[in-house]
């Protein structure tokens, strides 16, 4: 498939994409799922920290009750957001680790100082400081994660299909949340709240999924585009074969990598000779490039500044405030928002992404969270009582509606999975050319993170009442949904569809003025492709999980 958005994905019948039947085998699944889990890192920590936190345990273990409010509410989001701040630096330094030592040992360093940042909080015994410390190691590791993961997928992927492989990776996001929440409500309720295995149980999770990606690694060989960027191009065309299932001189595998080779070729030959000056160069200067850099680091910003990454980290705290009561009780709630918010991302991976194309799937997502956060903000101006005063009671009246909002949460979650949570990373990893693609892609997902720092370090104190510095739930929920609101029309205007186009042919999609692109970009790029006979050979142009037969060969 050459270019724009061609007939839709049924994934149900991918032998009548009109792909060698060889090409969708074992090996890409086996390659898409070892470095989808790579998604749980992120997943896990959000989904346990909150719940690890409010446990009596671990809050004795640093005197919490010692605090102020204000001082709590510092503390929480200091511990929770820490892991965000590490990330920033974790995914900066992801392009330059992908692009030295390749794909495949990225990925293993970034579990060694996963398992270490864990190894130095779990054994804090409640020293604020080696608490911040060790998740923060733990962020270097996790901030890689969102960079290697869908940049692999992608690279490996064919073009057909690529947008379900990337949305395996949001997911396993939710898999790692929705099987942190459930540890936190099982070890609640069967360990109680006093002891350190309510926490340091949940915890473990973090080293059980560090070392199974660890080693499902060691199973999997080099992405083809980074063995043609390395000049490795017999060894690229002997894993993409084996990749494909197919043999080294069949067709197929001569289009993809002659034409990753020729796009790799043209970038070098424009930029020859001036290294990393020639990345930034290219990056920031060609201005096809700027604006898919603007377009990535502007979808960051709106979809952290939505509030929804904030709601899944203080799922129960929120819970709590819109009237849900009892411990045991607001960490079920919590355990069935994350499988709300599973459920979104498998219906968007399996049936929207491909089928009905990224923007769409995009809009739909944002008007469901857009909705949610409306109806939140609105049941919080009329009750603004909740969350600012300790015991507050709902009358019956008020139940009804705070069931309600309850129920909004989970809309609002089901729409992040459907949209912003997917699409972030999936246009993030396809959209830049292969010289520069780690580096952009580092670049956004360090924006992601400073971003989700920053909300997730604001959230604790913006929930508290006017006269404590805060702007109180009401106004939290209500700046969410301008936030949510803005994005919906951003997106709109400025994202193009990028569905079914192969990874070297995008820059057609950018070839209008900046202000035409996100409406009529695909067009002009359906355009393009008919009379252009080199990007038609292009056809599934997407690097491939790599075959371990033919790598072994």
């Amino acid at each position: 498939m050459a270019g724009g958005v061609k007939k839709p994905v049924n994934i149900f019948r991918l032998q009548d994409l009109g792909e060698p039947k060889e090409v969708f085998n074992w090996r890409l699944w086996f390659a898409v799922f070892s470095f989808g889990l790579l998604g749980a890192a992120r997943g896990v920590d959000e989904g346990l920290i909150s719940g690890a936190f409010n446990s009596k345990h671990f809050q004795g273990t640093i005197n919490y009750d010692s605090y102020s409010k204000v001082e709590q509410a510092n503390i929480k989001a200091n511990v929770s957001s820490m892991v965000q701040l590490g990330s920033v630096a974790g995914a900066l330094i992801a392009f330059l680790i992908c692009d030295r030592i390749g794909r495949i040992w990225a990925t293993r360093q970034l579990c060694v100082l996963w398992v270490i940042g864990i190894a130095i909080f779990m054994g804090s015994n409640g020293n604020l400081s080696a608490i911040y410390a060790g998740r923060f190691i733990v962020g270097l590791g996790v901030g890689q994660t969102p960079v290697v993961g869908p940049v692999y997928i992608a690279e490996i992927a064919p073009a057909s299909v690529r947008g379900l492989c990337t949305c395996i990776f949001t997911g396993f996001v939710y898999l790692g949340i929705v099987l942190a929440y459930f540890t936190n409500y099982g070890c609640q309720v069967n360990l109680g709240d006093t002891t350190a295995a309510r926490w340091e149980v949940p915890t473990s999770l973090h080293v059980i999924f560090a070392v199974l990606i660890f080693i499902l690694s060691l199973f999997q060989y080099e992405s083809p585009r980074y063995l043609i960027k390395q000049d490795r191009h017999d060894r690229a065309v002997q894993v993409m074969a084996g990749l494909r299932n197919l043999p080294v001189d069949h067709d197929y595998v001569i289009q993809e990598i002659n034409a990753i080779a020729t796009s790799h070729r043209e970038e070098m030959e424009a930029i020859a000779g001036s290294g990393w000056q020639g990345i930034l160069k290219e990056a920031f200067t060609v201005p096809t490039n700027l604006y898919r850099v603007c377009l990535t680091i502007c979808a960051q910003i709106l979809s952290q500044w939505s509030g929804a990454g904030s709601i899944t980290l203080y799922a129960p705290d929120l819970f709590k405030i819109l009237g849900i009561t009892g411990t045991n009780r607001t960490l079920l709630v919590t355990a069935v928002f994350g499988i709300v918010k599973l459920t979104a991302a498998v219906v968007c991976a399996l049936f929207l992404v491909d089928f009905i194309g990224r923007k769409r799937s995009l809009l739909m997502g944002i008007t469901f969270q857009a909705v949610s956060m409306i109806y939140v903000a609105g049941f919080l101006t009329a009750v603004p009582e909740l969350g600012t005063e300790e015991g507050y009671v709902l009358s019956p009246s008020q139940s009804g509606l705070s069931k309600g909002a309850i129920a909004m949460i989970y809309i609002s979650g089901f729409g992040w999975a459907l949209g912003w949570n997917s699409m972030q990373y999936l246009l993030t990893a396809e959209l830049f050319p292969l010289r520069i693609r780690a580096f952009c892609t580092s670049l956004a997902m360090a924006f992601h993170f400073a971003n989700q720092y920053g909300n997730a370090r604001a959230v604790p104190n913006m929930l508290l009442p006017s006269d404590l510095g805060g702007i109180s739930p009401k106004g939290t929920f209500w700046s969410f949904a301008i936030v949510t609101i803005l994005g919906g029309i951003w997106v709109f205007l400025m994202v193009p569809e990028t569905a079914g186009r192969g990874l070297e042919s995008m820059d057609q999609l950018f070839s209008l003025p900046w202000y035409k692109i996100g409406r009529y970009g695909n067009r002009n790029a359906d355009m393009a492709d008919i009379e252009s006979p080199r990007i038609e050979g292009e056809k599934v142009i997407t690097g491939s999980p790599v075959s371990h037969d033919a790598e072994k060969k």
